[in-house]
């Protein structure tokens, strides 16, 4: 089984850089996981009027209204099968600051129904984010949000942009310094630049069946909806 952004890149995916291929390429099948440990050089907010919109983010692990610099972080991947049969990689991210953890968690699925990925935010999967992937003339993995949906019980809605925010992520090898580097640009149409971060990380590899998958990182519910 080949990995969903192998998937969703097709020939495109061997014009990653060797390391990012590497990072972007396990699936279920390859049994393992990778966790990655850095530093955000920042992590940064909007204005003082973003702050209800990433408060109310932070709930469910989706945004949050930290700041800093030189903050500790890691991310953790895993490949497995969800409940309901899809192939899926988690994302979850540890910001250490000062005074807090915080966390942004989402899980990547390859949705056939829409022909690419479909990220879901946050712990109970309320947001469902397509996803544009693509690599740049440097080997880079060039992520960029698109349509958003809200599920909740019966509810479900496509969810306007003009409320949410775009994100923009580019990460690469650092070749120089031997180290994936990663930017992340969180926007909205009306508000501005609402949250990102940037900085540095190694990644190491481990064993990692599907029933040694930390609970935690798993989100507390999957939608069904795509």
């Amino acid at each position: 089984m080949t990995s969903i952004y192998q998937r969703v890149l097709g020939d495109d995916f061997d014009r990653l850089h060797p390391k990012m291929q590497w990072r972007f390429g396990f699936s279920s099948l390859d049994e393992t996981c990778q966790i990655g440990t850095g530093t955000m050089e920042e992590v940064w907010h909007g204005p003082w009027w973003t702050l209800p919109f990433l408060l109310l983010g932070s709930t469910r692990r989706v945004l949050f209204p930290s700041r800093g610099r030189d903050v500790p972080f890691t991310v953790s991947n895993y490949a497995y099968v969800d409940e309901l049969g899809r192939e899926t990689v988690t994302w979850s991210r540890t910001f250490k600051f000062p005074r807090r953890l915080r966390t942004f968690d989402a899980t990547m699925i390859h949705s056939k129904q829409r022909d690419t990925i479909v990220d879901y935010l946050g712990t109970h999967q309320h947001l469902a984010v397509d996803i544009d992937c693509s690599v740049d003339d440097e080997g880079a993995m060039c992520i960029r949000s698109g349509e958003q949906r809200f599920y909740e019980g019966r509810f479900a809605f496509g969810f306007p942009l003009m409320f949410s925010g775009v994100a923009d992520v580019r990460e690469w090898w650092d070749e120089k310094n031997q180290r994936f580097r990663i930017e992340v640009h969180v926007a909205n149409k009306l508000l501005g630049p609402l949250f990102g971060y940037r900085g540095s990380f190694t990644v190491a590899e481990y064993p990692c069946t599907a029933e040694q998958i930390p609970i935690d990182v798993r989100p507390i519910r999957e939608e069904p909806r795509e």
